[in-house]
């Protein structure tokens, strides 16, 4: 009788430790998932960025005027209306 109770009390020890190690299991699971899930939604919002700029028209390159060639010409005309 001492040998079955033994082995009962003992068969209890046991499963605490694996339910203990099967919680540690999941609550190490739940961040990796949550680890993934912020690196994904990071990497989609840097190629969403790198498209963005890729794609949207740079509106300064197309500006090629040069405003220091205005002022010769008016310091040109302004010297010759004297």
């Amino acid at each position: 009788m001492k040998d079955k109770f033994g082995e009962v009390v003992n068969t209890i020890k046991l499963n605490e430790l694996f339910h203990k190690k099967e919680e540690e299991e999941k609550k190490k699971n739940v961040f990796l998932i949550v680890l993934a899930i912020v690196g994904i939604v990071a990497v989609i919002a840097g190629i969403a960025f790198a498209v963005y700029k890729f794609l949207a028209p740079d509106y300064y390159e197309d500006d090629d005027y040069d405003f220091d060639d205005d002022l010769s010409i008016d310091d040109e005309d302004a010297k010759d209306a004297e």
